[in-house]
């Protein structure tokens, strides 16, 4: 989950990664959590309407990670 997470921010500008997954869900904050703590994404900014959010983007592992998982 966390590898299609972050792939689905490479084609994004800035590495932006979605609060949503393809089928309109929001992605899991234990997903995002994680992600964060393995240094493969990073906070990006608080959204004001919506604090709880996590906006973040692809850091560079992260983004070798997600490359390694299409290569897959």
């Amino acid at each position: 989950m966390q590898a299609a997470w972050l792939a689905r921010g490479l084609d994004q500008a800035g590495g932006k990664l979605p609060l949503f997954d393809a089928d309109g869900r929001r992605v899991a904050e234990k997903t995002i959590r994680a992600c964060i703590a393995a240094g493969w994404a990073e906070p990006w900014f608080c959204n004001p309407i919506k604090p709880d959010w996590l906006v973040c983007r692809l850091t560079e592992a992260g983004r070798a990670v997600a490359e390694n998982a299409l290569e897959s």
